[in-house]
């Protein structure tokens, strides 16, 4: 192999690489696999992936400063060289970012309701629902503590509102957050919907229940995670970007 084909063969390495970390985090929106398939192989092997475009890069950018090689050929050694450099460093981009940034600890827990002594229940959707691996039956006392340590701001949205025009605005923040509705009893003022996140396309089941006050409504939501012990906050994080879509 001539030394000067190696910044070519970094800038390949980088872009196959680039290729399957994008796989990793997207296959299960395009069908390839279950969203928990996607995230353990990100989690085992995006940041050997990015371990190794970074040193064959430097080899190679190292390489091209050092053979002797008429200009125009050093200049593009050098530039293949460090874009599979920087390439290889947005690979580990998130690895980076968190020995910079300490990450937010959240609590093994994947079901937040705003509602922790009576949470909303579900009534279309049961625990045989596609993929499940978690039980929609709540916690109990325990999960309401973790909660209420972790989100003390996640209350009920209390309205001036009717419960019917609450019930009406309460599916429009829904759809417009991407949700897809599977249920809705518009007469009990319920709807049932799941939400997928943006990364690894996990599910997330949310069901929303608005109950009549003597002045105006009250709205509950129970969001639950599909699979995994844990959700790294983002029911928590839905159910307060549903609260102020909702007061807008």
């Amino acid at each position: 192999m001539q030394k000067s084909s190696l910044s070519n063969i970094a800038l390949v390495v980088a872009l196959v690489a680039v290729a399957l970390a994008v796989l990793m985090v997207f296959g299960s929106t395009i069908g390839l696999w279950d969203p928990i398939v996607g995230f353990m192989a990100s989690r085992n092997y995006n940041n050997l992936l990015g371990y190794v475009v970074v040193v064959i890069g430097l080899v190679a950018l190292i390489t091209s400063f050092t053979i002797k090689q008429n200009s125009r050929a050093k200049g593009k050694g050098l530039i293949n060289s460090t874009i599979a450099l920087v390439l290889g460093l947005g690979i580990l981009a998130p690895s980076i970012v968190a020995l910079v940034i300490e990450p937010v600890k959240y609590p093994p827990i994947h079901d937040i309701t705003t509602n922790t002594q009576s949470p909303p229940q579900f009534e279309f959707l049961t625990d045989s629902r596609e993929g499940a691996k978690n039980s929609l039956v709540y916690g109990g006392p325990e999960i309401a503590a973790q909660q209420l340590q972790a989100f003390p701001n996640i209350n009920p949205i209390v309205s001036d509102l009717t419960a019917d025009a609450a019930y009406q605005k309460a599916l429009m923040v829904a759809e417009s957050m991407g949700w897809t509705i599977v249920a809705q009893d518009p007469k009990a003022r319920r709807f049932e919907s799941t939400s997928r996140t943006p990364f690894f396309n996990f599910a997330d089941d949310i069901v929303v229940v608005v109950s009549v006050l003597e002045q105006g409504s009250r709205i509950d939501l129970r969001s639950v995670s599909r699979v995994g012990i844990g959700d790294r906050g983002v029911n928590a994080q839905r159910i307060q970007e549903f609260s102020l879509r909702f007061a807008e």
